[in-house]
């Protein structure tokens, strides 16, 4: 049996740290005064965010695995500042040996990058040296853009994929996965003007909601799935996988559109020496796509509360998980919809892909096949189709804040795998993989506030911030605030941001008012301390009916925890608290808890919030 308890706090600071202001950068502060945004946690009065229409034509050549394409960009400066430039961002040509990177790559990683063939803005052509290009780089305009006007950009290009696959490249000779395959406008927003971060293969990716129209040129034989509605499936598809496909769009079974040895036939697409595929996606901030003449394609669909999404997957035969993803994806979709976060899954389909990455993009999902482990196979695919929720719903800036993503979709990847696979396996997973690499990690030092900009942590303490820390403080705020309060905050924030770009004040801000408390205090312990988790008993005593303890959060983050009381009489009690025992005092508290029976001891229990020295968690009576 447990019991849950609001401790008696024998002594409490008198400092009222739930009053406390959070500290925010200047510039930050600045897009408040503005009214860009508002000290509520919605968007300001004066919110703005910039957009671009693009229609790309794209061709994928199988045999000299170059990307080419034409692309047509309408791009709307909503901001109220004249640009003076364009930043174009090309995030393939990390690839180049010139880009830094942040660790080691083989030979196979490395190519020759992106080739600008032709560069036009409101009809001026521009001559650029794209070899000198980065990731990122600026185009000074020839003519100004105006505050409320519009660009037209048109970019003729081409790259090669790499030969190594990792988020996107050549999973095999004749399967590619093709990411970040064209050149976009980076963003422009409220606080930081220009976003120009270069991409160094650690932290992920910041875009515009934009809306996309693609023209995928394939070859013969080859299958496209990709990013968005399937525009022309009568035009690439044979009549009876044609019909597959579109039974699938309306059924719960789980289908075979085309196994192996029917892809390799060449009887799946039209047979032309090239297909034009055409897929389209609004207000959504990146595409990609993959094709493959060997992949097995698999389909159902799911009935969610006001449409039927589409669920499908491409691997390779045999890939014992992969058989397992359709039905696994249909169950992702609903639950999300209906538990955690509980907002409708928000595209028309959901299509996963074997490969390398274990990476998310707009409806789509690369994974590494673990075929040994179906367990780690499926909570993998939660964890990235988490991820639809954040930062593509929400449009989170993961290169500056990689915890208002990763966080979230471990605590996600979390909460459905207690679903899944039972409290307890789900709690030993969640302990195993995610907490004991940052409570043990050998590194402290490398370990700093959450708050801190995710390209300026350093070692293991990227991974300690952004997925471990986060989930954890999202985890210990659902226990101070009980599961319904704490999804009422959540919606309320997702409600504020979704399809646009929130920052750290904004989710900070929006859970005060939907939750209708103060919670800077909880905000204070857990982004912007060096803390840890640490409890430490330092007295217990028993008079008459009374049992106090003394405990010291060593560690300092303010966490819930569980007071296992054994009885002489061998009974066991457990008694709960949460984080807002820590809220006037994080450093001390007296536990006064009304007893029956004598005490022989008396032990802390964190459970996944695990505790770096558990020995001095137990005190003997």
């Amino acid at each position: 049996m447990k019991r849950f308890l609001y401790a008696v706090i024998v002594a409490v600071s008198m400092q009222q740290f739930s009053a406390q202001e959070l500290y925010m950068p200047r510039n930050i502060k600045k897009a408040y005064e503005k009214g860009t945004r508002d000290s509520s946690g919605a968007p300001g009065k004066n919110y703005w965010q910039n957009k671009g229409i693009y229609n790309v034509e794209v061709k994928v050549d199988a045999v000299s695995k170059m990307v080419s394409g034409k692309e047509t960009i309408v791009y709307s400066n909503n901001s109220p500042n004249e640009l003076q430039e364009l930043a174009i961002r090309f995030v393939n040509n990390l690839h180049k040996p010139q880009s830094p990177r942040s660790g080691f790559v083989s030979k196979d990683f490395l190519s020759s990058g992106l080739h600008i063939k032709s560069l036009i803005v409101n009809g001026t052509k521009y001559s650029v040296n794209s070899d000198d290009w980065g990731t990122v780089e600026k185009v000074k305009l020839s003519k100004s853009l105006k505050a409320g006007a519009k660009a037209d950009v048109k970019i003729e290009w081409e790259y090669p994929l790499s030969v190594q696959s990792g988020r996107e490249g050549q999973i095999d000779p004749e399967t590619f996965y093709v990411a970040y395959s064209f050149p976009r406008i980076s963003v422009y927003d409220d606080y930081n003007g220009w976003d120009m971060l270069p991409h160094s293969d650690r932290q992920e990716f910041y875009n515009d909601f934009n809306d996309y129209s693609f023209a995928i040129t394939a070859p013969k034989n080859f299958v496209v799935w990709a990013t968005g509605d399937f525009l022309n499936p009568e035009a690439v598809l044979q009549p009876e996988y044609l019909k597959r496909y579109k039974a699938s769009l309306k059924s719960d079974k789980i289908m075979h559109i085309a196994s192996e040895q029917e892809m390799k036939s060449g009887k799946v697409t039209k047979p032309n020496k090239w297909n034009v595929w055409k897929f389209k996606a609004s207000h959504i901030t990146d595409f990609c796509f993959a094709l493959s003449n060997h992949y097995v394609w698999d389909a159902s669909s799911v009935q969610l509360k006001t449409k039927r999404a589409s669920v499908q997957s491409a691997y390779k035969a045999g890939a014992k998980d992969f058989e397992q993803y359709t039905g696994w994806m249909r169950y992702n979709l609903d639950w999300f919809s209906k538990k955690w976060p509980g907002v409708e899954y928000p595209y028309n389909v959901m299509t996963a892909v074997q490969g390398y990455a274990d990476m998310e993009y707009p409806m789509m999902i690369n994974d590494t096949s673990i075929p040994d482990d179906l367990r780690d196979a499926r909570l993998t695919a939660d964890h990235e189709i988490a991820h639809t929720y954040f930062p593509f719903y929400m449009g989170i800036n993961e290169t500056r804040y990689a915890f208002m993503d990763e966080g979230w979709a471990t605590t996600l990847e979390y909460l459905i795998g207690i679903d899944e696979n039972g409290e307890a396996a789900a709690k030993e997973f969640y302990k195993n993989f995610r907490v004991k690499r940052w409570i043990n990690d050998p590194s402290a030092e490398q370990d700093q506030p959450v708050i801190t900009m995710s390209t300026q942590v350093s070692g293991a303490g990227y991974g300690n911030n952004s997925y471990v820390k986060a989930s954890l403080s999202y985890l210990a705020l659902k226990d101070y605030l009980g599961d319904e309060l704490f999804k009422k905050a959540l919606l309320h924030y997702m409600d504020n941001w979704n399809g646009k770009h929130p920052v750290p004040w904004d989710y900070f801000n929006s859970m005060n008012t939907g939750s209708g408390k103060n919670l800077n205090w909880f905000f204070q312990n857990w982004f912007y301390t060096n803390n840890y988790i640490d409890l430490k008993i330092t007295g217990a005593s028993q008079l008459n009916d009374m049992l106090t303890v003394n405990v010291d959060n060593t560690g300092g983050f303010a966490i819930p925890f569980d007071a296992v009381l054994n009885y002489e009489d061998g009974s066991v009690e457990k008694l709960h608290f949460s984080p807002s025992l820590w809220e006037k005092d994080q450093k001390h508290a007296d536990l006064a808890v009304p007893i029956k029976k004598k005490v022989k001891s008396v032990t802390l229990d964190g459970d996944i919030f695990m505790d770096y020295t558990p020995e001095n968690n137990t005190k003997a009576l």
